[in-house]
């Protein structure tokens, strides 16, 4: 059994609507949150765009993190999230507006809750970059694991 703390994200549309339906089918995939920090807006970082509202949430799960990759993805897809990553000839990412984004912020084995499975490969890396590089993704998660802990 592990904890996978998912960020999500959205800067499109009724944001605070696109934020409790993905909550939705999240809960319909992994079962009830386990933890949650709250929602925040920020702007949009790496190119002109609307403010973002932002949180993370826990869930307990028995899948792979490959496996709950492709399960967000699906679900980035039912709610109309379209286009695939594209990316600049230096081979940084280049970002736009998004009705979804989910991404697997940390996946921790819970006889090992204190750290994240590491995972680096082309398709997915835990933890993610963005928890260092994005100043406001670190308090979410910190908020989401305290959370977590107290459900214990």
């Amino acid at each position: 059994m592990a904890l996978v703390y998912l960020l999500l994200g959205t800067n499109l549309g009724d944001r605070a609507a696109n934020l409790k339906l993905a909550h939705e089918k999240l809960e319909a995939v992994f079962g009830r949150v386990q933890g949650a920090s709250e929602t925040v807006e920020t702007e949009a970082v790496g190119f002109d765009g609307p403010a973002f509202l932002n949180r993370v949430e826990a869930y307990r799960t028995l899948r792979a993190p490959r496996t709950i990759l492709s399960l967000c993805k699906q679900i980035e897809k039912s709610m109309g999230r379209t286009g695939t990553p594209e990316y600049r000839p230096d081979g940084s990412r280049i970002y736009k507006s998004r009705i979804i984004d989910i991404d697997i912020l940390e996946y921790r084995i819970l006889r090992r809750p204190e750290k994240s499975l590491e995972i680096s490969t082309p398709a997915l890396t835990v933890p993610h970059p963005q928890i260092v590089s994005r100043p406001f993704v670190r308090p979410l998660l910190d908020m989401a694991v305290s959370q977590t802990i107290k459900q214990k």
